[in-house]
């Protein structure tokens, strides 16, 4: 059987344990070959640091891709994470187009808010922009208050209503996108989950809710949902085990206050290689 080989295009923070930081470790160790295309280099991630230098490499985007073009390279997947500008929405819109073997899956991680809040720089024009890209997706993975953003919707901090959760689900499909993942759903206190929405049918995963936030997690169950879902296991699997990943990502970082850049998830990669070529 051909390996698979997926492309994700985003950030690298030098420090910070986000973006591609963790989507190539993790990815990898699922047993998928991970090309990368960086949107940017920034000396730490922007969440707690201060001073941190940006470089933005727009410019090298569709050079690269046209490289891997003219070689005759193509990727089984491209996973998009954190995207710097409008720009560079509409490049990775043809690098998907240019570089995707048939049948290849675009899967869009919509990096940009959470908490009820755009992360620093973004609009709420760029969010629409990033719903078109949602919009031409295979599998979208957005959170709350990503999917309200797109949507234009009415954010409520940790909805207890299914009917809302299943509007909004409705609204990022009426998009475009033929899946959605939507994170960060929560019915009871204890309780944290996923929506997934999935030929007109909506299905859950919960797991515990822990006490503690760290930046980067998003982007642990990102990748850990593509190298799931990449190595076969279906939609509603990888979610599931994703999820697991992340909340034991954040357990084993629980107990350190000095690491609150981001998740230790290098402790929790051997289960996670263990659910992910379990039977």
């Amino acid at each position: 059987m051909k390996d698979k080989r997926i492309l994700t295009i985003q950030d690298i923070s030098c420090v910070g344990q986000c973006s591609l930081t963790v989507a190539l470790p993790i990815i990898s160790a699922c047993g998928i070959e991970a090309g990368i295309l960086p949107s940017a280099v920034l000396s730490t991630h922007t969440g707690g640091f201060k001073g941190y230098t940006f470089r933005d490499l727009s410019g090298d985007m569709l050079d690269i891709s046209n490289h891997w073009k003219s070689e005759g390279i193509q990727f089984d997947a491209v996973y998009t994470g954190y995207l710097g500008s409008m720009d560079q929405i509409t490049y990775v819109q043809k690098i998907m187009d240019d570089t995707l073997a048939p049948g290849g899956l675009r899967i869009v991680d919509p990096a940009m808010a959470d908490h009820g809040r755009l992360y620093y720089g973004f609009t709420e024009e760029f969010a629409r922009r990033m719903g078109d890209l949602c919009g031409i997706a295979d599998i979208t993975l957005p959170n709350i208050t990503e999917a309200c953003f797109m949507t234009g919707t009415p954010y409520e901090e940790e909805p207890k209503d299914e009917a809302y959760v299943e509007k909004l689900l409705d609204k990022v499909s009426a998009l475009g996108a033929k899946c959605v993942v939507m994170k960060g759903i929560s019915y009871e206190p204890d309780k944290l989950g996923v929506a997934i929405r999935q030929n007109g049918k909506t299905s859950y995963y919960f797991h515990e809710k822990l006490p503690k936030n760290f930046h980067g997690t998003g982007d642990c169950y990102a990748s850990a949902f593509v190298g799931a879902l990449m190595q076969g296991r279906s939609v509603f699997d990888a979610a599931g085990i994703a999820a697991d990943f992340t909340v034991d990502c954040i357990r084993k970082t629980m107990d350190d206050d000095s690491h609150w850049y981001g998740v230790k998830f290098e402790k929790a990669l051997p289960e996670l290689v263990r659910r992910v070529n379990r039977g």
